[in-house]
């Protein structure tokens, strides 16, 4: 077993709610009105010179302003961490080809500002594990003279003990519609095992099937997104009927939505993982989809159709490689990841570049060596090739029946755990 230290975040209630509720609202009020402060610089700063400031100048344009001395120093400085991250996020999508991606909004509804995150780095907490209890710094602006902290009791779950924590790095007050909660992002020390072995596995991320795995001795599996799209499709009908798309009521409904997708890649992470562990992979391949929606010859936005460019703006690919690294280290497991270019295009058998040879959406065929494999699973063979080539691009007679033939795996709602298609129940 080797020792390693990762990082962790675990929920608390806040046993002590009444007492501490109005503070904290106060401070969510107050983080809200920042970012809009924030939100308001950005417009001005664009319009005068047609630049969008990022998080060092938006910290020094506000921070004479009256809403940055309403939090401690650093919560005003995350808040406009994440206003600038946002802005990145939606200028990234738009140069990609997102034509449906918005800049990030005010957070207001009418006269009425929502309770945003509001995180608290070193200098602004102070733990005491032994009584369960976390001080919370306020503002300069909001200090009144009795108080200068929030003073809250907090309740992890059973099998957690921030005693034993390397460190907690962040405090975070989220609001959940009902009540306040605490989230610690902690240094946890674990016990890992030695890498389960020295094998490979390919896996391609995309719009009908969310990845498929090409392992590298010879089985294939594939993990359709059936369930996130009718998750999707469901949603966004109960949202449509709402009166207002800023509303109480569907604000509800996309944080349920983006719950129930959480949960879902969390799930598939932890599935994969295992699945490696059993297989004696040590290495995981994982394709790089930073410019998915480019077209390779030209540059120009790549066109997948309607529902095409739809799916692929909908899934968080970045944010599911990040939960299969963590989840991986756990294993002693690496993850690499490669460029996609051309893995769709090649035969993962004799290296044949055609096109052509993607005869449909599921289906490739070369037409040079004869290979028929399903289209993901040949494209997960090349990623997993460009770290381990196998004999059979370098001349070998490896049966290539797996490639055309992959197991399926379903989410199972009911077991709320992935299952083979024929073992599913839901």
């Amino acid at each position: 077993m080797v020792r390693q230290v990762v990082t962790r975040t675990y929920t608390a209630s806040i046993r002590n709610q009444q007492q501490v509720s109005d503070d904290l609202d106060s401070l969510g009020f107050a983080a809200s009105k920042l970012w809009n402060v924030g939100r308001w610089t950005c417009d001005r700063v664009w319009s005068e010179i047609g630049h969008i400031p990022g998080h060092n100048e938006l910290t020094t344009y506000l921070k004479s302003h009256e809403r940055y001395d309403d939090l401690h120093s650093q919560s005003s400085q995350r808040v406009l961490q994440e206003l600038a991250e946002a802005f990145n996020g939606w200028y990234g999508n738009r140069r990609n080809g997102d034509t449906n991606a918005n800049p990030p909004k005010y957070r207001k509804h009418g006269d009425n500002h929502p309770r945003s995150t509001v995180t608290f780095k070193a200098a602004g907490f102070k733990i005491d594990t032994k009584y369960q209890r976390v001080r919370l710094s306020k503002g300069s602006a909001l200090k009144d003279y009795w108080s200068d902290f929030i003073l809250c009791e907090y309740q992890t779950r059973p099998d957690v003990d921030l005693s034993t924590m390397e460190s907690v790095q962040q405090v975070r007050a989220v609001w959940t519609g009902d009540e306040w909660e605490l989230h610690f992002v902690c240094k946890v020390a674990i016990e890992v095992s030695e890498s389960p072995g020295e094998k490979t596995v390919g896996v391609d991320l995309g719009i009908n099937n969310f990845a498929a795995l090409a392992f590298e001795d010879g089985n294939s599996e594939l993990y359709p997104l059936n369930c996130l799209k009718q998750d999707d499709y469901y949603f966004s009908k109960r949202i449509a009927r709402c009166d207002d798309s800023d509303s109480e009521q569907a604000t509800r409904l996309n944080q349920k939505k983006s719950a129930r997708r959480t949960h879902y890649f969390h799930t598939l992470s932890k599935h994969i993982v295992q699945r490696c562990v059993e297989e004696g992979v040590g290495t995981i391949v994982v394709g790089d989809l930073s410019g998915i929606r480019e077209d390779g010859e030209n540059g120009e936005s790549k066109n997948w159709g309607k529902h095409g460019n739809l799916d692929l703006h909908s899934w968080a690919f970045d944010r599911f490689t990040s939960m299969l690294t963590y989840k991986a280290e756990i294993e002693d497991i690496t993850v690499e990841q490669v460029s996609e270019r051309d893995t769709s295009k090649s035969c993962s058998c004799c290296g044949r570049k055609r096109e052509s040879n993607r005869v449909e959406r599921g289906l490739y065929v070369c037409d040079e060596c004869g290979t028929v494999a399903n289209a993901d699973v040949n494209g997960a063979e090349n990623i997993r090739q460009k770290v381990s080539p196998s004999l059979a691009s370098d001349g070998g007679d490896r049966s290539n029946g797996w490639l055309a033939q992959p197991s399926t795996f379903l989410f199972d709602k009911e077991t709320g755990a992935f299952a083979p298609q024929e073992q599913a129940t839901s």
